[in-house]
């Protein structure tokens, strides 16, 4: 039974195994579609090998007709009279273009037609034109630019443009159709067009009848992915259960000179029975698809990759011999037409020139395939071997040489995928395993930090900004002795806090506040750290410490007390530090107290700090605000007082503090007794014979002696506030019952 439970024990690494075994599972639950998150990170890693491959020659038989700028500017705003445009296409057929497609739509008349105008005259004056030379013009067509360049178009090897409209807007004529040329056929021919999934469409916006005249026609309708970034193409739409090729597949069926396009399709069966593209074939041309029929564009590089030639030069036909034998395609990169597109290589790239890269491809047979069985298995080869690799070195081995490792698998992962299959213009999914490799690396990591030195690394974690490094380490070898649940001890409490502050922080600007805090607290904290110090908490110009927790402290008043005597004494050099960069004065007040408190984590469940609370820890926060009132820079308490009898102390009163009942006997450190100076020794037992003398009501011999102190030491406010207490009590005795305590309320008096 022991033995089956040490079976069933998780551990790193079968933790680890675990991943493997979900990860694979996972994998096989996509069927044949990824996750649209997936499928953009592996296309934005396909994106940056393209730019690592960098630009490559564009094949020489595409050439590019560019209504450029200078087209623009030399000719005049687009859309250009027809006539001129058929003028152009003219002089393009002449150069020997074997096939001339374009990549634009004349959906509406030219208004800017002679025939228009003359129609419209006829309208008006149906006898202006009878018998007139304009009328026989006007019957011969040509008057009519759109059916010029309809004669033009028929008389080349021309593909129009036009453009699939996919939403229902309630436009659909039923007796419009484009009429491409090419002969569509099914393989396995017992196929229907109605059992592909092509991307479908509701209605054609095509060309004017009177230029529809060309060889073929073909939508150039591009798809951008969720990113706005076009990567593939269809080259293949279907409206009304008919498939219509586009503009480049048209295109480069004419060039190759074939007839007859052949749609491949198989049958899938995962879930539902329906039909896949595989490709489409020019002839003996095989060209893979996606199952919609996209090709997925091996673009050549950056813009301007291919040949250009602007328009204006085409019109008037400065280079005719560049277009022999030249599949040509005349489009739009200037910007106010709108033609621009995001392709991998770049954010601003002209629609046409996608076109153009799709004919290429063909022509090429090197479009970017999509192999799904390698990248099934290259993933289970991954994931599992690698996985299991990462997950031994990671357990076995400690996190560096596992994240060595998976390091080394990455690169080698992308770097093989790059050089053994993308430039091989195959495209294998890469996210995934890697991304899993990760998950393995992070899962048993976290294994490792929970099941191996958890309390370790907790008290490290819990307690590095409380203590100093020392002592992190030393509680991470005594994890027995913390108090993180709740008790009582015996502890210390240091309040700390700067004089006048308000003051201080209306006279500076926010920035100049914040650099004076960070340059004296931090000082203050390295000196409660080095005497194994606990910081509680910051309260603006205030710092709260203990000793005593988390870990025994049997030394706890006297680190406390030494602490607050160094902060103290390292307080005129960062006076004069702030003095040199014009910033006030800064003195501190510190309250010490010892007693029992209660100690842990406290709080709510939003938040939980490590914090001490009890009586003691309130008085700590009270004898501090008493050091302005006796001009003391530490007011310690009796307790404080009685657990360091080495060190010689000041009684300063016995006062009742506010919300205390009971009164105490309060202190100032001077430090150790065996340090001080005669003169130091001899005016402190002057002062405590005073004290006594005023606590015995002899208030006039009292006076006479806090007098003679405050003549030997002016700058000492305690002095003078005997004296004057003495004084009032002189002339104001207080009542018989009177013991000697001071009352101190919200409102301080003296």
């Amino acid at each position: 039974m022991a033995r089956f439970r040490s079976l069933l024990r998780p551990t790193p690494f079968k933790i680890g195994c675990l991943v493997i075994l979900a990860a694979v599972a996972f994998f096989y639950s996509f069927g044949t579609e990824k996750p649209r998150l997936l499928e953009a990170l592996d296309q934005r890693v396909v994106d940056t090998m393209f730019h690592w491959r960098g630009a490559v020659p564009a094949g020489d038989r595409v050439i590019i007709v560019d209504l450029d700028e200078r087209s623009l500017r030399e000719v005049g705003q687009w859309p250009w009279p027809r006539h001129q445009v058929a003028q152009m296409l003219t002089n393009i057929g002449a150069g020997g273009a074997v096939a001339i497609g374009l990549d634009m739509v004349f959906a509406e008349p030219d208004r800017t037609s002679p025939a228009t105008l003359l129609h419209d005259l006829a309208d008006r004056h149906p006898r202006a034109l009878a018998d007139s030379p304009l009328q026989q013009l006007l019957t011969a067509g040509e008057l009519d630019h759109d059916q010029v360049l309809g004669e033009t178009l028929a008389a080349w090897p021309s593909v129009l443009g036009y453009v699939f409209e996919r939403r229902d807007d309630g436009l659909k004529d039923p007796h419009q159709a484009p009429f491409p040329a090419a002969r569509i056929q099914l393989a396995p021919p017992e196929l229907s067009f109605t059992d592909l999934q092509l991307i479908a469409a509701y209605r054609p916006i095509l060309n004017v009848p009177e230029v529809s005249l060309a060889l073929s026609e073909g939508f150039f309708n591009v798809f951008p992915d969720v990113d706005g970034t076009v990567r593939r193409v269809p080259l293949l739409m279907s409206m009304d259960g008919i498939p219509y090729p586009s503009l480049a597949l048209e295109l480069a069926r004419l060039g190759l000179g074939e007839e007859t396009l052949t749609i491949h399709a198989e049958e899938l069966t995962y879930g539902e029975r329906r039909h896949a593209l595989l490709g489409v074939s020019v002839g003996p041309r095989y060209i893979p698809t996606d199952e919609q029929g996209q090709l997925s564009a091996n673009f050549r590089g950056p813009p301007y990759t291919f040949t250009y030639v602007s328009a204006v030069d085409a019109l008037e036909n400065r280079r005719p011999e560049i277009f022999q034998n030249k599949i040509v395609i005349v489009g739009t990169s200037a910007a106010g037409l709108s033609d621009l597109r995001a392709t991998p290589f770049s954010e601003v790239f002209p629609g046409v020139e996608v076109h153009a890269t799709v004919v290429d491809n063909i022509l090429a047979g090197d479009p970017l395939v999509h192999d799904i069985y390698t990248e099934i298995g290259l993933t289970h080869a991954t994931v599992i071997g690698g996985g299991l690799l990462l997950t031994f070195l990671l357990v076995y081995s400690g996190p560096l040489a596992g994240g060595l490792a998976a390091l080394g698998l990455i690169i080698a992962a992308v770097a093989g995928n790059y050089y053994f299959f993308f430039l091989q213009n195959q495209v294998v999914g890469l996210v995934y395993p890697l991304a899993t490799l990760v998950l393995i690396f992070m899962v048993v990591t976290l294994s490792n930090y929970f099941f191996e030195g958890r309390q370790k690394r907790f008290i490290s974690k819990a307690f590095s900004q409380y203590v100093p490094p020392e002592l992190v380490k030393e509680m991470a070898l005594r994890p027995d002795d913390l108090a993180l649940g709740g008790e009582s001890r015996e502890m210390t409490v240091l309040f700390s806090d700067v004089r006048g502050f308000t003051a201080i922080s209306e006279n500076l600007e926010a920035t100049e506040l914040s650099r004076l805090m960070n340059d004296m607290l931090t000082p203050l904290t390295r000196i409660i750290h080095q005497h194994r110090g606990t910081i509680d908490k910051y309260m603006g110009d205030a710092i709260m410490a203990f000793w005593g927790a988390p870990l025994h402290d049997a030394d706890h008043a006297r680190h406390g007390l030494q602490a607050a005597l160094d902060m103290v004494a390292v307080m005129p050099a960062i006076r004069e530090k702030f003095q040199a960069r014009g910033w006030p004065a800064i003195h501190i007040g510190v309250g010490l107290s010892s007693g029992p408190m209660n100690v842990g984590n406290m709080g709510s469940e939003f938040r939980m700090a490590y914090t001490v609370m009890g009586d003691a820890v309130n008085l700590g926060a009270r004898l501090e605000g008493l050091t302005k009132l006796y001009g003391v820079p530490i007011v310690i308490s009796r307790h404080t007082r009685d657990l360091v009898p080495d060190y010689a102390c000041r009684e300063l009163d016995l006062v009742r503090v506010s919300g205390k009942a009971r009164p105490v006997a309060i202190f100032e450190p001077l430090g150790p007794a065996a340090e001080l100076d005669p003169a130091t020794t001899a005016a402190l037992a002057q002062y405590h014979q005073a004290l006594n003398l005023y606590r015995q009501g002899q208030f006039t011999a009292a006076a006479q002696q806090f007098e003679e102190l405050h003549q030997a030491d002016p700058k000492r406010l305690l002095y003078c506030l005997y004296r004057d207490r003495c004084r009032r009590f002189h002339q104001h005795p207080p009542p018989p019952d009177w013991d000697g305590v001071f009352t101190h309320g919200k409102g301080v008096k003296s």
